[in-house]
């Protein structure tokens, strides 16, 4: 108070008085901080799942890269086998009789060589498509996981806007935002 008795409260002054002359005790605020804290951890732990499901399809999606390259570098092989082959028989054709038949069994040869690089390259093939199909699920319950913790966060909000201004419904939408994410979070723990 000033020398002449006048006074000019702040904003906040009045609220201060308030709580000293009656108490800050609101149980709702103490519900509140504590469900924060909670849906906080719980975040905390579905942003680490997300993190690690997403590291886990980039691993994936590059061992797919990996066996993709092997299996072009079998086709690659394969074609110049088969130019060998084609080259052997166009020599069968072309030499004399006498020399026809070694051509020949080259030809066989590299059929035979040919068949074996072609079931290496379609085996490659097969484990690229495996490790691309496990770097999907995995991303899918990367979405999982990201869209918890996002869940999670406006919760967090919902949850600060309930203590500033006291309303119930703010903090229904806090919990019900909250049970949403933990639905989320379940479904990613489980593959769904």
């Amino acid at each position: 108070m000033s020398e002449d008795g006048f006074h000019v409260h702040g904003p906040h002054d009045h609220e201060i008085e308030h709580v000293a002359e009656h108490g800050a005790h609101d149980p709702r605020s103490g519900t509140i901080a504590v469900a924060t804290a909670i849906i906080a951890t719980v975040g905390a732990i579905f942003s680490y799942m997300g993190g690690n499901t997403q590291a886990a399809a980039g691993i994936d999606k590059n061992n797919a890269a990996i066996k993709k390259t092997e299996a072009s570098d079998q086709w690659n092989f394969y074609q110049s086998k088969s130019n060998k082959q084609n080259l052997s028989e166009l020599a069968a054709v072309l030499v004399a009789e006498d020399k026809r038949a070694g051509y020949l069994q080259e030809v066989e040869r590299y059929r035979k060589e040919k068949a074996d690089i072609k079931a290496a390259a379609d085996r490659l093939e097969a484990e690229s498509r495996a490790w691309d199909e496990r770097s999907e699920a995995e991303m899918h319950q990367h979405h999982r996981w990201a869209q918890a913790t996002t869940a999670l966060q406006v919760a967090i909000a919902l949850a600060a806007m309930a203590l500033l201004t006291k309303k119930r419904w703010l903090e229904w939408g806090m919990f019900g935002v909250a049970a949403i994410g933990l639905a989320l979070g379940a479904a990613a723990a489980l593959h769904a």
